[in-house]
């Protein structure tokens, strides 16, 4: 029944219908609300201990920020600066705020995403719902620089700079704030931002200006059963049917993505950050499943040998990376 929900609504924010129509009234609220919050913030302009990095969006949903935040780790590792990251922590159940996310936890306690930042970067990743408290935990650290995956909205932290990942596809929707509309902000948010990165779309077309395109390639696909790796071709030449399962913010775009490598693909969605159990994934038939890597920390025990977990990797131009750290060692501010 809730996807059902979350199905309708987006067809409403990014289609024609007028269905929400009456609701347009608290999105204008919601959109005075977030200027209001975003001038206060700006006048008083909290200037961060270290560089800090805020890699957000202004939609509900997933846009691929957190395929970014990976990459901006290897880019930052390359150039031998050393980062913390800090997150919501959404979901997570840990004894005591901050958190630090350690590899070995289980995502009840550290959360999905926070645990598979932590598993992919090798970086220290720190929770807490209040994002500033988690930046003071990570200095501990003594951290080059932070990078907090998303908080674009949450002004008690302090940054340096800011990247807003949008949808290429999807864009703002009809353009409106929660709840008639996607934005958590008003549109005009994206002129304020130092890049807006654009997942999948061109970025020439765009309004905003240091607009960059963002490519998600397509990795490998694992069996955590066997530890045994496929690249695309292998895979697809072993497969040509397969379950996709996914519990993140635009799951067709994960079918999408493996449809275009030539799979078959019976869909399977689930809401954004779904608790997985082992019946959610006692799919029919002997056809392989396939997952994203989120997905897989909180089941993975239970996928045997007929579970995959497929892997993008985010491709931008090296001159962004350059300007990102060129900014952030600078000292310029958002």
């Amino acid at each position: 029944m809730k996807q059902a929900i979350t199905q309708w609504v987006e067809t409403a924010w990014y289609g024609r219908s007028q269905r929400l129509a009456l609701l347009r009234p608290l999105s204008w609220l919601v959109a005075s609300l977030a200027r209001r919050r975003l001038q206060a913030f700006r006048a008083a302009a909290p200037k961060p201990p270290v560089p800090v990095l805020v890699v957000g969006n202004i939609t509900v949903g997933g846009t691929g920020k957190t395929p970014l935040v990976v990459a901006l780790c290897a880019e930052a590792a390359q150039r031998g600066l050393k980062v913390a990251l800090i997150s919501r922590g959404y979901g997570a159940k840990p004894p005591q705020y901050p958190w630090r996310v350690t590899v070995e936890q289980t995502p009840a306690v550290a959360g999905d995403e926070p645990l598979m930042l932590a598993r992919k970067t090798g970086v220290p990743v720190f929770i807490a719902p209040e994002r500033d408290k988690a930046l003071e935990a990570a200095l501990s650290t003594a951290p080059d620089l932070v990078i907090s995956d998303d908080g674009l909205q949450h002004y008690a932290l302090p940054r340096s700079a800011e990247i807003a990942v949008l949808d290429g596809e999807r864009l703002l929707g009809n353009g409106l704030c929660l709840p008639a509309g996607p934005l958590r902000e008003p549109a005009e948010r994206l002129d304020e931002v130092n890049w807006v990165v654009l997942n999948g779309g061109v970025a020439a077309a765009a309004p905003w200006a240091n607009t960059v395109s963002m490519s998600l390639e397509p990795g490998t696909f694992w069996q955590p059963a066997t530890n045994t790796r496929l690249g695309v071709a292998e895979f697809t030449a072993r497969f040509s049917r397969v379950h996709g399962v996914a519990a993140i913010g635009h799951p067709e775009r994960f079918f999408n993505t493996l449809s275009t490598l030539g799979l078959q693909v019976m869909p399977h969605a689930f809401p954004d950050h779904h608790a997985f159990t082992a019946a959610d994934i006692a799919l029919p038939g002997t056809a392989a499943i396939v997952m994203t890597e989120k997905d897989a920390v909180k089941c993975g025990q239970w996928l045997g040998e007929r579970g995959w977990v497929f892997s993008v990797e985010a491709t931008l131009p090296g001159s962004f990376f350059t300007d990102v750290f060129t900014t952030l060692l600078e000292g310029n501010t958002a």
